[in-house]
């Protein structure tokens, strides 16, 4: 059964960094494109950054050059470094594994950040 189980969120200080960690288990990570999604109240759940097999990164226009996706395949994990975060990052943010074969997809069940002084 595979579990995709993130950790990290909480109340920052607009500035402030939080550093988003989410583990997977019960399949081979290193075949799984990895990224980060966030929804905001009343708006769409959207794509803040992605990390494929060979770890080539891709992240939204909002977050680039202050947000940083990273894998360690021997650690099954998939970290989302957040620096200088503003009023408007405050999301639930959600893991997403994707198979690279198959179209499997498992989502977390999210975890929450709130950016305000």
């Amino acid at each position: 059964q595979v579990q995709v189980v993130e950790s990290g969120g909480g109340l920052v200080q607009p500035g402030g960094s939080l550093r988003l960690s989410c583990a997977v288990s019960g399949t081979i990570f290193s075949l799984y494109v990895m990224g980060w999604y966030r929804q905001a109240p009343g708006k769409q759940r959207e794509l803040v950054a992605s990390i494929d097999t060979t770890s080539f990164t891709n992240y939204a226009d909002s977050v680039k050059g202050r947000f940083t996706i990273s894998r360690d395949n021997a650690k099954n994990i998939v970290d989302l470094q957040m620096n200088n975060l503003k009023p408007e990052d405050t999301a639930v943010f959600y893991c997403k594994a994707a198979a690279v074969v198959g179209g499997l997809v498992y989502w977390g069940q999210g975890t929450q950040v709130t950016v305000s002084s």
